[in-house]
Protein backbone atom coordinates (compact mmCIF):
# COMPACT_ATOMS: atom_id res chain seq x y z
CA UNK A 1 0.00 0.00 0.00
CA UNK A 2 1.32 3.60 -1.00
CA UNK A 3 2.26 5.63 2.09
CA UNK A 4 2.20 9.40 1.92
CA UNK A 5 4.58 11.58 3.97
CA UNK A 6 4.49 15.21 4.49
CA UNK A 7 7.97 16.04 4.48
CA UNK A 8 9.48 19.01 6.75
CA UNK A 9 10.52 20.54 3.82
CA UNK A 10 7.28 20.99 2.70
CA UNK A 11 5.58 21.62 6.16
CA UNK A 12 7.86 24.09 7.35
CA UNK A 13 9.68 25.45 4.33
CA UNK A 14 13.06 24.29 4.55
CA UNK A 15 15.07 22.32 6.77
CA UNK A 16 17.70 23.82 8.86
CA UNK A 17 21.31 21.91 8.75
CA UNK A 18 23.85 23.24 10.95
CA UNK A 19 23.43 26.65 9.47
CA UNK A 20 22.17 26.26 6.27
CA UNK A 21 18.85 26.41 5.13
CA UNK A 22 17.56 23.81 2.42
CA UNK A 23 14.47 24.50 1.03
CA UNK A 24 11.43 22.61 0.71
CA UNK A 25 9.01 21.27 -2.41
CA UNK A 26 6.29 23.53 -3.71
CA UNK A 27 3.07 23.94 -1.67
CA UNK A 28 -0.44 22.85 -2.08
CA UNK A 29 -2.30 26.14 -2.43
CA UNK A 30 -4.92 24.82 -0.29
CA UNK A 31 -3.61 23.18 2.40
CA UNK A 32 0.13 24.43 2.35
CA UNK A 33 1.58 21.46 2.24
CA UNK A 34 3.01 18.64 -0.55
CA UNK A 35 2.05 15.44 0.19
CA UNK A 36 4.38 12.52 -1.25
CA UNK A 37 3.52 8.98 -1.93
CA UNK A 38 5.98 6.48 -1.58
CA UNK A 39 5.15 3.09 -3.01
CA UNK A 40 6.38 -0.20 -0.96
CA UNK A 41 9.37 -0.19 -3.23
CA UNK A 42 10.57 1.81 -6.28
CA UNK A 43 12.70 -0.31 -8.66
CA UNK A 44 15.65 1.22 -10.92
CA UNK A 45 14.37 1.43 -14.43
CA UNK A 46 16.54 -0.31 -17.86
CA UNK A 47 20.09 -0.13 -16.30
CA UNK A 48 22.43 -0.12 -18.74
CA UNK A 49 25.13 -2.72 -19.59
CA UNK A 50 28.32 -2.80 -18.13
CA UNK A 51 30.03 -5.53 -19.99
CA UNK A 52 29.40 -8.92 -20.97
CA UNK A 53 32.05 -11.49 -19.50
CA UNK A 54 33.00 -14.67 -22.11
CA UNK A 55 30.36 -17.05 -20.77
CA UNK A 56 27.95 -14.59 -21.92
CA UNK A 57 26.82 -13.07 -18.22
CA UNK A 58 25.83 -9.28 -18.50
CA UNK A 59 27.29 -7.36 -16.17
CA UNK A 60 24.67 -4.44 -15.61
CA UNK A 61 25.37 -0.51 -14.55
CA UNK A 62 23.40 -1.24 -12.21
CA UNK A 63 25.77 -1.66 -9.07
CA UNK A 64 23.55 1.39 -7.27
CA UNK A 65 22.57 0.81 -3.85
CA UNK A 66 25.42 0.19 -1.56
CA UNK A 67 24.68 2.97 0.21
CA UNK A 68 21.56 6.22 -0.01
CA UNK A 69 21.08 9.76 0.61
CA UNK A 70 18.10 11.64 -0.23
CA UNK A 71 18.12 15.04 -1.37
CA UNK A 72 16.90 17.55 1.03
CA UNK A 73 15.46 20.07 -1.74
CA UNK A 74 13.16 17.13 -3.36
CA UNK A 75 12.00 14.06 -1.53
CA UNK A 76 12.10 12.30 -5.28
CA UNK A 77 14.96 12.39 -5.52
CA UNK A 78 17.64 9.89 -4.16
CA UNK A 79 21.68 9.89 -4.08
CA UNK A 80 22.62 5.92 -4.57
CA UNK A 81 26.46 4.74 -4.11
CA UNK A 82 28.54 1.80 -6.30
CA UNK A 83 30.73 -0.19 -4.44
CA UNK A 84 34.31 -1.22 -6.96
CA UNK A 85 32.58 -2.56 -9.26
CA UNK A 86 31.30 -6.29 -10.64
CA UNK A 87 34.29 -8.96 -9.57
CA UNK A 88 34.46 -12.93 -8.73
CA UNK A 89 36.82 -15.43 -6.91
CA UNK A 90 39.83 -16.04 -8.88
CA UNK A 91 41.68 -19.47 -8.82
CA UNK A 92 44.34 -18.32 -7.30
CA UNK A 93 44.18 -17.66 -3.50
CA UNK A 94 42.83 -14.13 -2.71
CA UNK A 95 42.52 -13.48 -6.20
CA UNK A 96 40.12 -11.40 -7.24
CA UNK A 97 38.21 -10.90 -10.93
CA UNK A 98 37.24 -7.95 -11.64
CA UNK A 99 34.46 -7.99 -14.17
CA UNK A 100 35.63 -4.29 -15.65
CA UNK A 101 39.00 -3.39 -14.68
CA UNK A 102 38.37 0.14 -15.66
CA UNK A 103 35.17 0.49 -13.60
CA UNK A 104 34.85 4.21 -11.55
CA UNK A 105 32.95 3.78 -8.73
CA UNK A 106 30.01 6.63 -8.49
CA UNK A 107 26.96 8.17 -7.32
CA UNK A 108 23.77 8.01 -9.29
CA UNK A 109 21.37 10.80 -9.04
CA UNK A 110 17.70 8.69 -9.32
CA UNK A 111 14.11 10.39 -9.49
CA UNK A 112 11.29 8.47 -8.46
CA UNK A 113 8.53 8.24 -10.43
CA UNK A 114 5.33 6.14 -10.81
CA UNK A 115 7.43 3.36 -8.97
CA UNK A 116 10.54 3.59 -10.94
CA UNK A 117 13.55 5.00 -10.11
CA UNK A 118 15.08 7.06 -13.32
CA UNK A 119 18.81 8.00 -13.56
CA UNK A 120 19.33 11.09 -14.02
CA UNK A 121 23.13 12.13 -13.30
CA UNK A 122 26.32 10.24 -13.07
CA UNK A 123 28.68 11.56 -10.51
CA UNK A 124 32.07 9.81 -11.28
CA UNK A 125 34.48 9.68 -8.58
CA UNK A 126 37.49 11.11 -9.52
CA UNK A 127 40.81 12.00 -7.53
CA UNK A 128 42.11 15.38 -6.72
CA UNK A 129 43.87 15.88 -10.53
CA UNK A 130 40.35 15.09 -12.11
CA UNK A 131 41.24 11.80 -13.05
CA UNK A 132 38.73 8.59 -12.68
CA UNK A 133 38.98 6.75 -9.65
CA UNK A 134 39.16 3.07 -9.88
CA UNK A 135 37.81 0.09 -7.69
CA UNK A 136 41.54 -1.32 -7.59
CA UNK A 137 42.63 -2.58 -4.32
CA UNK A 138 45.57 0.08 -2.72
CA UNK A 139 49.00 -1.23 -2.65
CA UNK A 140 50.79 -2.55 0.78
CA UNK A 141 51.06 0.02 3.29
CA UNK A 142 48.13 1.95 1.79
CA UNK A 143 45.24 0.24 2.18
CA UNK A 144 46.00 -3.17 0.74
CA UNK A 145 43.51 -6.08 1.68
CA UNK A 146 45.69 -8.52 0.34
CA UNK A 147 44.05 -9.27 -3.02
CA UNK A 148 45.46 -9.78 -6.11
CA UNK A 149 43.41 -8.22 -8.84
CA UNK A 150 43.05 -9.72 -12.44
CA UNK A 151 41.02 -9.23 -15.20
CA UNK A 152 38.53 -11.34 -17.61
CA UNK A 153 41.79 -12.60 -19.03
CA UNK A 154 43.27 -13.26 -16.58
CA UNK A 155 46.26 -10.92 -16.29
CA UNK A 156 46.98 -9.43 -12.79
CA UNK A 157 46.48 -5.51 -12.27
CA UNK A 158 48.59 -2.74 -10.37
CA UNK A 159 47.08 -1.74 -7.39
CA UNK A 160 46.09 1.80 -7.44
CA UNK A 161 46.72 4.55 -4.43
CA UNK A 162 43.70 5.84 -5.35
CA UNK A 163 41.21 2.55 -5.55
CA UNK A 164 37.88 2.61 -3.15
CA UNK A 165 35.80 0.45 -2.72
CA UNK A 166 32.73 2.31 -1.82
CA UNK A 167 30.39 1.39 1.08
CA UNK A 168 29.40 4.07 2.99
CA UNK A 169 27.90 7.63 1.82
CA UNK A 170 26.90 11.45 3.23
CA UNK A 171 25.60 14.17 1.05
CA UNK A 172 26.71 16.93 3.15
CA UNK A 173 24.96 20.63 3.68
CA UNK A 174 27.01 22.14 1.07
CA UNK A 175 26.21 19.70 -2.11
CA UNK A 176 29.77 17.78 -1.32
CA UNK A 177 29.97 14.25 -0.89
CA UNK A 178 31.52 11.55 2.30
CA UNK A 179 32.41 8.56 1.50
CA UNK A 180 33.51 5.42 3.41
CA UNK A 181 35.40 2.84 2.20
CA UNK A 182 36.28 -1.10 2.89
CA UNK A 183 40.16 -0.97 1.80
CA UNK A 184 41.97 1.58 3.74
CA UNK A 185 39.22 2.06 5.60
CA UNK A 186 39.34 5.61 3.92
CA UNK A 187 36.89 8.40 4.38
CA UNK A 188 36.94 10.39 1.06
CA UNK A 189 35.87 13.87 0.84
CA UNK A 190 34.36 14.90 -2.52
CA UNK A 191 33.15 17.95 -4.48
CA UNK A 192 29.69 17.99 -6.12
CA UNK A 193 31.48 17.02 -8.91
CA UNK A 194 33.16 14.21 -7.71
CA UNK A 195 36.38 15.33 -7.45
CA UNK A 196 38.43 14.59 -4.41
CA UNK A 197 39.25 17.12 -2.49
CA UNK A 198 40.64 14.86 1.02
CA UNK A 199 40.91 11.17 1.63
CA UNK A 200 41.37 10.23 5.44
CA UNK A 201 42.88 6.96 6.62
CA UNK A 202 45.18 5.29 9.36
CA UNK A 203 48.09 5.64 7.21
CA UNK A 204 48.89 8.91 7.03
CA UNK A 205 48.49 9.86 3.38
CA UNK A 206 46.49 12.99 4.24
CA UNK A 207 46.89 15.97 6.20
CA UNK A 208 44.62 14.23 9.12
CA UNK A 209 43.93 10.06 10.25
CA UNK A 210 41.89 7.74 11.23
CA UNK A 211 42.87 5.92 14.08
CA UNK A 212 45.80 3.48 13.52
CA UNK A 213 43.59 0.56 15.06
CA UNK A 214 41.33 0.90 12.07
CA UNK A 215 43.79 -0.78 9.32
CA UNK A 216 43.38 -4.20 11.50
CA UNK A 217 40.20 -4.13 9.51
CA UNK A 218 39.18 -7.57 8.04
CA UNK A 219 39.63 -7.62 4.00
CA UNK A 220 36.55 -6.56 2.26
CA UNK A 221 34.72 -5.76 5.89
CA UNK A 222 35.77 -2.03 6.61
CA UNK A 223 33.93 1.13 7.39
CA UNK A 224 30.40 -0.03 5.57
CA UNK A 225 28.56 2.54 6.73
CA UNK A 226 28.85 6.34 7.27
CA UNK A 227 26.28 8.84 8.60
CA UNK A 228 26.53 12.62 9.59
CA UNK A 229 24.99 14.11 12.71
CA UNK A 230 21.87 16.35 12.44
CA UNK A 231 24.43 19.50 13.33
CA UNK A 232 26.38 18.65 10.27
CA UNK A 233 29.44 18.50 12.68
CA UNK A 234 30.49 14.73 13.05
CA UNK A 235 31.00 11.46 10.90
CA UNK A 236 29.96 8.78 12.42
CA UNK A 237 31.01 5.36 10.97
CA UNK A 238 30.19 2.06 12.08
CA UNK A 239 33.20 -1.00 11.13
CA UNK A 240 31.23 -3.97 9.43
CA UNK A 241 32.75 -6.87 11.37
CA UNK A 242 35.24 -7.49 14.27
CA UNK A 243 38.40 -6.61 13.47
CA UNK A 244 41.46 -8.74 13.22
CA UNK A 245 42.44 -7.54 16.04
CA UNK A 246 45.65 -9.05 16.74
CA UNK A 247 44.44 -11.45 14.67
CA UNK A 248 41.46 -13.54 12.73
CA UNK A 249 42.00 -16.57 15.01
CA UNK A 250 42.08 -14.77 18.19
CA UNK A 251 38.67 -12.83 17.64
CA UNK A 252 37.02 -15.62 16.78
CA UNK A 253 33.53 -15.74 17.42
CA UNK A 254 33.76 -11.72 18.72
CA UNK A 255 30.67 -9.84 18.58
CA UNK A 256 32.34 -6.41 19.32
CA UNK A 257 32.21 -3.95 16.23
CA UNK A 258 33.88 -0.34 16.64
CA UNK A 259 31.80 2.73 15.98
CA UNK A 260 33.87 5.77 15.03
CA UNK A 261 33.39 9.70 15.19
CA UNK A 262 35.18 12.31 13.55
CA UNK A 263 34.86 15.69 13.95
CA UNK A 264 34.81 17.47 10.72
CA UNK A 265 35.95 20.75 12.43
CA UNK A 266 39.15 18.95 14.13
CA UNK A 267 40.22 15.62 13.43
CA UNK A 268 39.12 14.44 16.47
CA UNK A 269 38.02 11.03 16.74
CA UNK A 270 36.20 8.93 19.69
CA UNK A 271 35.06 5.43 19.33
CA UNK A 272 33.04 2.84 20.97
CA UNK A 273 31.64 -0.76 21.20
CA UNK A 274 28.82 -2.04 19.32
CA UNK A 275 27.75 -5.52 20.07
CA UNK A 276 25.81 -7.46 17.01
CA UNK A 277 23.42 -9.89 17.84
CA UNK A 278 25.18 -13.12 16.41
CA UNK A 279 28.69 -13.80 14.99
CA UNK A 280 27.33 -15.30 11.66
CA UNK A 281 26.26 -12.37 10.61
CA UNK A 282 27.69 -10.82 7.75
CA UNK A 283 27.54 -7.91 10.00
CA UNK A 284 26.43 -4.21 10.09
CA UNK A 285 25.82 -3.29 6.59
CA UNK A 286 24.90 0.64 7.33
CA UNK A 287 24.41 3.50 9.45
CA UNK A 288 21.80 6.60 9.84
CA UNK A 289 21.54 9.58 12.31
CA UNK A 290 18.84 10.55 13.91
CA UNK A 291 20.07 12.81 16.73
CA UNK A 292 23.49 13.85 17.67
CA UNK A 293 24.23 10.55 19.88
CA UNK A 294 20.88 7.90 18.66
CA UNK A 295 22.00 6.31 15.78
CA UNK A 296 20.45 2.86 12.71
CA UNK A 297 22.03 0.22 12.08
CA UNK A 298 21.36 -2.54 9.79
CA UNK A 299 22.62 -5.81 10.87
CA UNK A 300 21.99 -9.07 8.23
CA UNK A 301 23.29 -12.23 7.21
CA UNK A 302 24.16 -12.95 3.66
CA UNK A 303 20.92 -15.14 2.20
CA UNK A 304 18.19 -14.47 -0.19
CA UNK A 305 14.89 -13.56 1.62
CA UNK A 306 11.79 -16.24 0.28
CA UNK A 307 14.57 -18.75 -0.66
CA UNK A 308 12.76 -22.09 -0.13
CA UNK A 309 16.58 -24.12 -0.25
CA UNK A 310 18.37 -21.42 2.29
CA UNK A 311 15.91 -18.72 3.29
CA UNK A 312 17.47 -15.48 5.32
CA UNK A 313 16.89 -15.34 8.61
CA UNK A 314 18.60 -12.21 9.88
CA UNK A 315 17.89 -8.64 8.35
CA UNK A 316 16.97 -6.19 10.94
CA UNK A 317 17.80 -2.51 12.05
CA UNK A 318 18.32 -1.73 15.13
CA UNK A 319 18.44 1.95 17.61
CA UNK A 320 21.42 2.99 19.25
CA UNK A 321 22.97 5.35 21.72
CA UNK A 322 26.08 6.56 22.31
CA UNK A 323 25.38 8.11 25.35
CA UNK A 324 26.53 6.86 28.41
CA UNK A 325 28.66 4.24 26.36
CA UNK A 326 32.65 4.15 26.85
CA UNK A 327 35.01 5.97 24.57
CA UNK A 328 37.92 2.92 23.92
CA UNK A 329 39.94 5.59 21.98
CA UNK A 330 43.56 4.80 22.75
CA UNK A 331 45.51 8.06 23.78
CA UNK A 332 49.24 6.82 22.25
CA UNK A 333 47.61 5.55 19.10
CA UNK A 334 48.86 1.97 19.47
CA UNK A 335 48.34 -0.07 16.48
CA UNK A 336 45.99 -2.67 18.30
CA UNK A 337 44.14 0.46 19.80
CA UNK A 338 43.66 0.98 23.78
CA UNK A 339 44.51 -2.75 25.68
CA UNK A 340 42.33 -3.85 28.20
CA UNK A 341 44.69 -6.40 30.81
CA UNK A 342 46.46 -7.68 27.20
CA UNK A 343 43.59 -7.75 25.05
CA UNK A 344 42.19 -5.88 22.39
CA UNK A 345 38.21 -4.52 22.44
CA UNK A 346 37.95 -7.32 20.06
CA UNK A 347 39.13 -10.19 22.05
CA UNK A 348 36.72 -9.32 25.04
CA UNK A 349 34.09 -10.72 22.31
CA UNK A 350 30.66 -9.89 24.02
CA UNK A 351 29.32 -8.17 26.89
CA UNK A 352 30.33 -10.41 29.48
CA UNK A 353 33.69 -9.84 28.17
CA UNK A 354 33.25 -5.99 28.23
CA UNK A 355 31.76 -5.68 31.57
CA UNK A 356 34.59 -7.69 33.48
CA UNK A 357 37.08 -5.21 31.11
CA UNK A 358 34.51 -1.88 32.73
CA UNK A 359 33.42 -1.16 28.95
CA UNK A 360 30.18 -0.05 28.55
CA UNK A 361 28.93 -0.44 24.50
CA UNK A 362 26.39 1.43 23.70
CA UNK A 363 22.49 0.53 24.05
CA UNK A 364 20.49 -1.19 21.54
CA UNK A 365 16.67 -1.51 20.67
CA UNK A 366 14.81 -3.67 17.73
CA UNK A 367 13.16 -0.81 15.27
CA UNK A 368 12.62 -3.33 12.04
CA UNK A 369 13.17 -6.55 10.51
CA UNK A 370 13.05 -6.36 7.48
CA UNK A 371 12.19 -10.57 6.82
CA UNK A 372 8.34 -10.13 8.83
CA UNK A 373 8.16 -5.97 8.21
CA UNK A 374 8.05 -6.02 4.43
CA UNK A 375 5.44 -7.31 2.54
CA UNK A 376 4.83 -10.20 1.10
CA UNK A 377 8.78 -10.75 1.17
CA UNK A 378 11.97 -9.22 1.09
CA UNK A 379 13.65 -10.99 -1.47
CA UNK A 380 17.09 -9.56 -1.55
CA UNK A 381 20.46 -11.00 0.12
CA UNK A 382 22.04 -7.54 1.00
CA UNK A 383 20.12 -4.59 2.42
CA UNK A 384 22.98 -2.53 2.35
CA UNK A 385 21.37 1.31 1.93
CA UNK A 386 19.60 2.91 4.59
CA UNK A 387 18.11 6.46 5.45
CA UNK A 388 15.53 8.06 7.50
CA UNK A 389 13.03 10.11 5.94
CA UNK A 390 10.74 12.35 8.64
CA UNK A 391 10.16 10.71 11.93
CA UNK A 392 8.59 7.35 11.06
CA UNK A 393 9.80 6.00 7.41
CA UNK A 394 12.86 4.13 6.83
CA UNK A 395 14.21 3.74 3.04
CA UNK A 396 16.61 0.80 2.34
CA UNK A 397 18.07 0.26 -0.96
CA UNK A 398 20.09 -2.86 -1.60
CA UNK A 399 23.19 -3.83 -3.62
CA UNK A 400 22.29 -5.81 -6.35
CA UNK A 401 25.64 -6.77 -7.40
CA UNK A 402 25.33 -5.49 -11.20
CA UNK A 403 23.25 -8.58 -11.71
CA UNK A 404 25.73 -11.18 -11.23
CA UNK A 405 27.29 -13.38 -8.86
CA UNK A 406 30.30 -15.41 -8.72
CA UNK A 407 29.62 -19.16 -10.66
CA UNK A 408 31.91 -20.67 -8.60
CA UNK A 409 34.20 -21.12 -11.12
CA UNK A 410 36.30 -18.23 -11.83
CA UNK A 411 33.57 -16.52 -13.84
CA UNK A 412 30.22 -14.78 -13.52
CA UNK A 413 26.65 -15.75 -13.37
CA UNK A 414 23.18 -14.29 -13.80
CA UNK A 415 21.95 -12.81 -10.01
CA UNK A 416 18.83 -14.33 -9.55
CA UNK A 417 16.52 -14.00 -7.01
CA UNK A 418 14.86 -16.93 -5.85
CA UNK A 419 11.68 -15.43 -4.30
CA UNK A 420 10.83 -13.77 -8.04
CA UNK A 421 13.30 -16.01 -10.47
CA UNK A 422 14.52 -12.44 -11.75
CA UNK A 423 17.47 -10.50 -11.88
CA UNK A 424 18.29 -8.66 -9.10
CA UNK A 425 17.88 -4.93 -9.65
CA UNK A 426 18.71 -1.86 -7.00
CA UNK A 427 14.76 -0.97 -5.54
CA UNK A 428 14.67 1.42 -2.45
CA UNK A 429 12.02 -0.07 -0.03
CA UNK A 430 9.43 2.37 1.99
CA UNK A 431 8.32 1.12 5.09
CA UNK A 432 6.81 3.11 7.86
CA UNK A 433 8.13 2.30 11.13
CA UNK A 434 5.49 1.41 14.06
CA UNK A 435 6.72 4.14 16.18
CA UNK A 436 8.49 7.50 15.53
CA UNK A 437 12.31 7.63 16.39
CA UNK A 438 11.89 11.15 17.04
Amino acid sequence: MPLKFYPLACLFGGILVGSTLLSGCKKDEETGTTAITYPAYAEASNPRVLATASNGTVLYNGGFGSALAQDPNDPAVFYLLTDRGPNAAGSVANSIIFGKADFTPQIGKFRMKDGQLTLEQTILLKNAAGQPLTGLPNPIGQGNTGETALDLSGQALAPSADGIDSEGLVLAPDGSFWISDEYGPHIAHFDATGRTLERINPFGTGTRTLPLVLARRRPNRGMEGLTITPDGKTLVGLMQSPMYNPSSSAISGSLVLRVVTFDIATGATKQYAYLMENASLTGCSEITAITNTTFLALERDGLYGGNPAAPAAFKRVYKFDLAGATDISDPTNAAAGKLYGSQTVEQLKDRTGLTTAGVVPVTKTLVLDLLTDISPVYPHDKAEGMTLIGNDMLAISNDDDFGVVDNGLNGFATKTLPATGKVDLNRIYFVKLKAPLR
